[in-house]
C-alpha cells in the first residue's frame, strides 16, 4: 500500500469548492498521505484549515495499518476539535504483514482511545489480494468485527470487488450496530439490501464520475439516516478534478453533486450528514 500511496501525494491538490451554508463533516480521510508528515505538523493543520474555510469542520482520520493507526490516533490528540481517529489493517495489509497477531494487539490497544471511534478500514479487497491470500484477510476481517462488537464503535468497512464474500462474512459473524460501507460501490440491488440490514451507506467523490450512473441511482434511494459522505482523500477527487490530490474540504463539492441527485436542499442535507456522522461516531468536542 505504501507504494500507491506515495504516488498520491505528488499530484496538485483539488481547488478550494465553494463553502457549504452548512458546517459538515467528511467521515473518512487520509490526511497523513495529503501531507506526509507528523499529525501534529503545520501542512495538517493547513489542511485542517482548508477544509474548515469551505464549512467542512470536523474530519475521521481513518487507520489501514498498525503504525499508521498510531498516527490517526496522535492527530485526533493534537486536533481535539476537528479530528476523530479509526484504527484498523487494511485488507490489503493484512495478509502481508509480518506478524499478524502483533499488528491486531497494536490495534486493539488503540481501539481503547476515548478519540477513537471506529474500528476500520477493515473488509475485503479482491482488486489486489490474489485468491491464495484471501483467507487470511477473511480471518482479519471477522477480527476487526469482534473487535468492533467488544468496543462497540462503528466498523467501518472497504469493500472492493467482494461485495457478496463481505454481505456473507457480516452475515456469518453477526454486525456490529453500527456498520458503515465506506465509499459504497455497489449498485442499487446491493443498496437495497444494505438498507434493509441496518447498514449505513457512505459516498465518495466517486459518486460524480461518469462512468458511475449505478452510484448516483443508489444514492437516491438511501433513507437520510443511513447516509453519509467522505472524500477517502487524497484519492477519488470529484468532477471536475479527477485526478487531482483529493483533500476534505472537497465534501463540499460531493454534498452537491449529492443533492442533486437527491433533489434535497444543499444545507438541509449537509446538516443532516453531519447530524448522522456525531451520531454514529460521537461528539468532536475533547
Amino acid at each position: 500500500m505504501a507504494d500507491r500511496h506515495n504516488r498520491d501525494i505528488d499530484r496538485p491538490r483539488a481547488p478550494l469548492p465553494e463553502p457549504l451554508p452548512v458546517a459538515t463533516v467528511d467521515a473518512h480521510a487520509h490526511m497523513e498521505i495529503i501531507t506526509d508528515t507528523a499529525p501534529d505538523s503545520q501542512e495538517v493543520a493547513d489542511v485542517i484549515e482548508e477544509a474548515r474555510s469551505v464549512n467542512v469542520d470536523r474530519i475521521v482520520q481513518v487507520g489501514y495499518s498498525a503504525e499508521q493507526s498510531r498516527w490517526c490516533v496522535a492527530a485526533a490528540e493534537k486536533w481535539n476539535t476537528s479530528v476523530l481517529a479509526a484504527v484498523a489493517l487494511h485488507p490489503n495489509e493484512a495478509p502481508v504483514v509480518a506478524d499478524l497477531t502483533a499488528d491486531w494487539a497494536v490495534i486493539a490497544e488503540l481501539a481503547e482511545h476515548p478519540r477513537v471511534r471506529a474500528i476500520g478500514e477493515t473488509g475485503l479487497d479482491y482488486f489486489r489480494t490474489p485468491p491464495e491470500l484471501r483467507s487470511r484477510q477473511q480471518e482479519s476481517f471477522k477480527w476487526h468485527i469482534e473487535l468492533a462488537k467488544k468496543t462497540k464503535k462503528a466498523l467501518v468497512i472497504h469493500d472492493r470487488d467482494s461485495h457478496e464474500d463481505v454481505l456473507s462474512v457480516l452475515l456469518e459473524v453477526g454486525a456490529p450496530e453500527k456498520t458503515i460501507f465506506h465509499c459504497f460501490s455497489g449498485d442499487i440491488e446491493m443498496a437495497k439490501l444494505c438498507i434493509e440490514r441496518g447498514y449505513i451507506l457512505s459516498f465518495a467523490g466517486t459518486l460524480t464520475f461518469k462512468n458511475a450512473p449505478a452510484l448516483r441511482e443508489a444514492v437516491k434511494i438511501v433513507p437520510i439516516d443511513q447516509l453519509l459522505v467522505e472524500t477517502d482523500s487524497p484519492f477519488l477527487a470529484p468532477m471536475p478534478h479527477r485526478g487531482a490530490s483529493n483533500t476534505p474540504a472537497q465534501i463540499a463539492t460531493i454534498v452537491r453533486a449529492m443533492a442533486v441527485e437527491r433533489e434535497s436542499d444543499v444545507g438541509e442535507l449537509a446538516f443532516a450528514l453531519s447530524n448522522n456522522a456525531e451520531r454514529l461516531f460521537g461528539s468532536f468536542a475533547p
